[in-house]
């Protein structure tokens, strides 16, 4: 029987010597033997999971957690010092920009070398040539040394030469977190589309926004070790609630007096909110098509998502988001004015955006809004999962999640 798995960790440990200030030379170790003490570091402990082919996981966690280690050991960059991974099927990686270029040679010359060493031929490469430098959006510094490059740059080139191998497996580190929000979103559909053909997928990162638009589901590193594993959204829940959960004990402990933790009046009681709060809400209002205030509608619907903010920094350019997800977490739909405009808004000190679905055309159940607004180059300013909640009701017993026009037709006669 075929193995269903594409990834395999079983029982992995992997430990780091930790060198207070190590000689080098042959002289200094010598005649200076402290500084080759060292401790030992615990990276990885135990750790096992199984990916399925075609799966598609987020990795997340704090720094130090041991997420770029476990994608380096998937990678065979390293290896661990205790388990096993297997890996089936090719393997594609972007573990750290511009790792395997060189700087000296150009841009198309290292699309050769890089290429190559993912294991495709000469011939191979010279047919897909034209379809990575289209991808990267770099023709005219394509011939240019990549020493001269920009980060965004080495970024484009890196992710078009790893999405054209044709990889069964495809590791990211991180790689989604530099370049323009166009070339991200351009990305991230690549990347879906990728998925689609039944390409694994493992992501490493700290968006978890992108984590949900790619994965199935998302592990939870702690310790070296699994904390969750599970849904994306509910994982994502849990893991920013423990972030908020610390930072407020910190700024507690810091200030050394009592701070009382004030919600929101406008959140649902689920609601969790993040981000560095240059801008932030001030009030999310459910509206119908009469623009009263609602929190049922029945299918089909128009509904205007308004979204009142308030600004540290004059003249922000702000990108504004909403997504609706089904009580169950499943996402149903989720947009931002990029996606939609390929624009950003210039704010004032305090203002009202707003949003409006003509058609809500989803089936009966209970929904959640998140909303946020980031930077152009993604930096969060704030975001809220679970700001609001709504009833949806449908007068049609139909099934799934969305509602759509049918015509049946039976030998020729239209019912």
């Amino acid at each position: 029987m075929e193995n269903p798995n594409a990834i395999e960790l079983q029982h992995i440990s992997k430990k780091f010597k930790i060198y207070s200030d190590k000689g080098w030379g042959l002289k200094e170790r010598i005649l200076f033997k402290d500084r080759n003490r060292y401790e030992e570091r615990v990276v990885l402990n135990d750790l096992s999971f199984c990916v399925k082919k075609g799966e598609s996981i987020g990795i997340i966690g704090k720094n130090g957690c041991g997420k770029s280690t476990t994608l380096k050991l998937l990678a065979k960059i390293i290896y661990p010092n205790k388990g096993t991974v297997s890996m089936h099927g090719r393997v594609s990686s972007l573990i750290e920009l511009g790792a395997g270029f060189h700087p000296d040679l150009s841009g198309k010359e290292n699309i050769y070398t890089n290429a190559s060493i993912f294991g495709l031929s000469k011939r191979e490469i010279s047919s897909r040539l034209e379809k990575i430098i289209e991808f990267s959006e770099i023709e005219e510094f394509i011939d240019n040394p990549v020493r001269t490059y920009s980060s965004g740059m080495y970024m484009r080139l890196a992710f078009s030469v790893a999405i054209n191998v044709d990889a069964d497996i495809l590791l990211i580190d991180e790689i989604l977190a530099v370049g323009d929000l166009g070339f991200q979103q351009k990305c991230m559909e690549k990347l879906k589309e990728i998925k689609s053909e039944g390409t694994t997928i493992v992501i490493v990162s700290h968006s978890l926004g992108q984590i949900e638009q790619i994965c199935d589901r998302t592990i939870w590193l702690e310790n070296g070790n699994i904390r969750e594993d599970g849904i994306c959204r509910d994982v994502h829940m849990h893991y920013q609630q423990e972030i908020e959960q610390k930072s407020f004990q910190y700024s507690e402990k810091s200030t050394n007096r009592n701070v009382q933790i004030i919600v929101p009046s406008f959140y649902d009681p689920k609601a969790v909110s993040w981000g560095n709060k240059k801008i932030y809400f001030t009030d999310v209002i459910l509206r119908n098509e009469i623009g009263k205030e609602c929190s049922t509608y029945s299918t089909g619907s128009r509904i205007e998502i308004l979204l009142k903010y308030k600004s540290l920094i004059k003249n922000l350019n702000v990108n504004f988001g909403i997504a609706i997800y089904r009580s169950d977490g499943i996402h149903c739909f989720g947009t931002h004015m990029v996606i939609e405009k390929n624009i950003t808004a210039t704010v004032s000190d305090q203002g009202i955006a707003s949003v409006i679905i003509e058609k809500l055309e989803l089936l009966s159940g209970i929904y959640y809004i998140d909303v946020g607004m980031i930077s152009e180059t993604n930096e969060v300013y704030e975001e809220i999962k679970n700001v609001k909640q709504f009833k949806l009701i449908c007068d049609k017993q139909r099934q799934g999640i969305c509602n759509l026009d049918t015509k049946w037709i039976v030998d020729g006669k239209i019912y």
